[in-house]
């Protein structure tokens, strides 16, 4: 018997729900995302190949990484980090001990939020868009030389945020307001992914029904470590630029909930327009 029905958004992700996604938005308008992308006149269909990476970091080593959220995505996260053979804390706003079942799942180790960055090379922030400025101040102070931070979140200001005058008034990507008050820079993705994709719909490298998620950053480094271990959890990427052209892997955008290859998803990325719908605005 079917169970009583699930909210419309859930602590990470509204695409976190089971079934489809909610409906996207396409609008005409295609903007160039690479210099090599798009000549002028051609259609969005004929861009240039998209830009994929089936990279492994360096020597196969692995990872400590450090989670802070675990619903739907950060938990789905550390069960397939953990079984990778990656060194997984997680962390939540309600305590190790709430975490007790994940860890004896997963064999991840349950800490505080203030000690879930300690000596990562990795830090995912999946954690409510409302939530970020309570993330305690210095959160990455003992995290290893270079960490890569991963932000997962999404602005849904009728739902669940609030409205955020940074965002809405001053034209801030949602992950540019998220590293101002982190104090450091981040890399998107997974924001629009389904988080039973994450452990349902894993693919090898090459294989023609693999999925794609697109990664915005302004580190290059940074960038190049999380497409690795992107790729290590089945999946491949598609360049999306700096962090302030991330507008076009936000909610209501074509890419956003995207079930699809490298090749679609840069499309959709390129049909992207940085005009949220009034829908998803305060």
């Amino acid at each position: 018997m079917p169970g009583p029905p699930r909210p419309r958004v859930r602590e990470d992700h509204p695409a976190d729900r089971d079934g489809r996604p909610a409906d996207r938005e396409i609008h005409p308008a295609v903007r160039e995302i690479h210099p090599a992308g798009r000549e002028s006149g051609r259609s969005p269909g004929r861009w240039a190949k998209a830009t994929v990476h089936y990279g492994t970091r360096e020597e196969g080593l692995p990872m400590k990484i450090g989670i802070i959220g675990a619903g739907n995505i950060g938990g789905n996260l550390t069960r397939r980090l953990s079984a990778l053979g990656h060194e997984v804390a997680v962390a939540n706003s309600r305590g190790p001990e709430t975490l007790k079942s994940l860890v004896e799942e997963t064999g991840a180790k349950a800490v505080t939020v203030s000690e879930a960055a300690a000596g990562a090379q990795v830090v995912v922030v999946t954690v409510p868009l409302k939530s970020v400025p309570d993330l305690p101040a210095g959160l990455l102070d003992g995290a290893a030389e270079g960490v890569a931070v991963i932000d997962t979140g999404n602005y849904y200001p009728k739902e669940r945020d609030g409205r955020i005058d940074a965002i809405e008034d001053g034209g801030l990507t949602e992950s540019r307001w998220t590293e101002q008050h982190i104090g450091h820079r981040v890399v998107k993705v997974f924001n629009g992914t389904y988080a039973q994709d994450l452990v349902e719909r894993p693919l090898p490298a090459g294989d023609p029904e693999r999925l794609a998620v697109p990664v915005a950053s302004d580190d290059e480094a940074a960038k190049r470590v999380v497409r690795a271990l992107v790729d290590e959890l089945g999946f491949d990427t598609v360049d999306a630029g700096g962090i302030d052209e991330s507008w076009r892997q936000q909610p209501a955008t074509p890419v956003y909930g995207l079930r699809a290859g490298a090749e679609a998803v840069t499309r959709a990325l390129a049909e992207a327009s940085p005009e949220r719908p009034e829908a998803h605005r305060a």
